[in-house]
């Protein structure tokens, strides 16, 4: 399982990104979101924090949808 991480601060669409450890566009204030099997466990426990929340098109693109 792999560590993941929200970012705190939305994008201009709204859309909080979550990343995987190690991603190279990791934002400095993110929320651990712990570990999960994919970014899709990640995501849905981002939403909880941030409803509007999307994969990172880098680390996460099967769970970028905007």
């Amino acid at each position: 399982m792999k560590t993941y991480y929200v970012n705190n601060n939305s994008q201009p669409n709204g859309d909080h990104e979550v990343h995987e450890s190690g991603c190279s566009f990791m934002p400095s204030d993110k929320k651990n979101l712990g570990q999960h099997p994919s970014c899709k466990e990640a995501v849905a426990e981002a939403k909880k924090t941030y409803s509007k929340s999307d994969g990172c098109w880098y680390c996460c693109p099967s769970c970028h949808k905007s």
